[in-house]
């Protein structure tokens, strides 16, 4: 019996159930719908938010999303990313607006073709980029909309070098770090940010 994990390719969306043989009216693509639609919710929107900074460095369309990699996407040339989302809306009832915080604790790595965990926790991608669904407002709130979303976008090195938590950074403390910048900044400011890995 071979154990070895599934290599998963991608699919249009077209697929049909099926059953006897026979394909049902139910399509992937239902199935998407059926689960994706509600952007918001906290797991989905992380999703998003990979997606978002995935078309901004123009990444690569034909590949599958790895959801056990050591970090989150590829830069064509080579730089690993880590994204984080965060929002002040969110798709339950809500008394107040969400405290905005992201997580940055390092971890242990997993090798999911070989079965195989790392010994030492560490942040394993190049550039993290803390993606901020800034909108406040319920009945207009829109992650579609990009402008509804602002970026800050640090260094590996300008992380471990953080004096306070190791395990999470407040809206307030990213801000001292660094600027907010729109999305069609986002590859630039990887590209700038990564130089000081290097250094």
């Amino acid at each position: 019996m071979n154990l070895d994990r599934i290599i998963t390719t991608k699919k249009s969306g077209d697929e049909k159930l099926t059953l006897n043989k026979r394909s049902l009216e139910f399509s992937l693509c239902d199935f998407w719908s059926w689960n994706m639609s509600d952007i918001l919710s906290n797991a989905t929107r992380g999703i998003f938010a990979e997606y978002l900074v995935g078309t901004a460095i123009n990444f690569d369309k034909s590949a599958v999303r790895d959801e056990w990699g050591a970090y989150d996407l590829e830069t064509p040339d080579g730089i690993k990313l880590e994204i984080k989302s965060s929002a002040y809306i969110q798709s339950w009832y809500q008394r107040e607006l969400s405290k905005i915080s992201f997580n940055i604790k390092a971890s242990l790595y997993w090798d999911s073709l070989t079965n195989l965990q790392a010994t030492e926790k560490k942040r394993h991608a190049d550039v993290y980029v803390f993606c901020l669904l800034h909108h406040k407002d319920k009945d207009s709130v829109d992650p579609l909309n990009l402008d509804q979303w602002e970026f800050y976008i640090l260094s590996t090195n300008e992380l471990n070098g953080y004096p306070r938590s190791q395990h999470s950074i407040t809206l307030n403390s990213l801000k001292k770090l660094t600027d907010a910048v729109p999305y069609d900044k986002i590859e630039e400011t990887i590209r700038e940010k990564n130089k000081l890995n290097l250094k």
